[in-house]
């Protein structure tokens, strides 16, 4: 067992039944003229995650362990994506609208597709989810209950809508979740500080949150 130190306690785990799983590290959420731009938004405060989820996923990808990748989007004819979504918010273009990185949001398009510093490589399986949460109308349940799965460690965006809705499912079906702090950004920092809390209050009534730092030394240690 690994034990790593994090908040509200140890969060412990098996290497054997653990996965990462990187959330929207998307070029329309990530890079500016993308979706995330066209809502108002600042998109250097995601860049800060760049870096850090990278290392992380290096630090899975030396100890042959599984990593999953989600992308948000949604099929070209828009079927997948309800009206209550797509009308929110007042952006400058909408999901399914052609933007500088092809239509928004639409699945097989430039802007759709994982920034390249944390792109998959041979091996890592990539959700395509419509939704917020990576478990809604998905068959990501089923590919960790074949591989075994009961920890699962997370990076991504943004920290208070995609990342913390996948926590929640994930809490649901009973998986041990670890949130790494420096691996997850916010357009808004006070969000995702917000988020981080509510994951870890009450005892950690959603999962565990670490400084990257943590987990390396933790598997680190073990290794030796």
């Amino acid at each position: 067992m690994i034990t790593v130190d994090a908040n509200p306690f140890e969060y412990c785990f098996d290497p054997a039944s653990a996965a990462l799983v990187v959330i929207d590290m998307q070029r329309d959420f990530v890079e500016p003229g993308g979706f995330g731009e066209t809502l108002g938004n600042d998109v250097s405060h995601l860049q800060r995650a760049v870096d850090p989820t990278k290392r992380l996923l290096q630090l899975f990808r030396d100890r042959k362990m599984p990593v999953i990748h989600t992308r948000e989007n949604h099929l070209s004819d828009l079927s997948d994506c309800p009206l209550a979504k797509r009308a929110r918010g007042n952006p400058s273009l909408r999901i399914g609208d052609e933007g500088h990185m092809g239509r928004i949001l639409i699945r097989g398009e430039p802007g759709a597709e994982i920034i390249p510093e944390c792109a998959p490589i041979a091996g890592e399986l990539v959700i395509d989810k419509p939704g917020k949460g990576a478990f809604y109308d998905t068959g990501l349940d089923d590919v960790l209950q074949k591989l075994g799965t009961r920890s699962l460690v997370f990076a991504g965006v943004t920290t208070e809508v995609c990342v913390q809705t996948t926590m929640r499912e994930a809490n649901d079906r009973g998986y041990e979740c670890l949130l790494i702090e420096e691996a997850t950004e916010s357009y808004f920092p006070a969000f995702k500080e917000a988020t981080i809390e509510m994951i870890r209050a009450q005892g950690g009534i959603v999962g565990w949150t670490a400084p990257l730092k943590a987990l390396v030394e933790a598997l680190s240690t073990t290794s030796e």
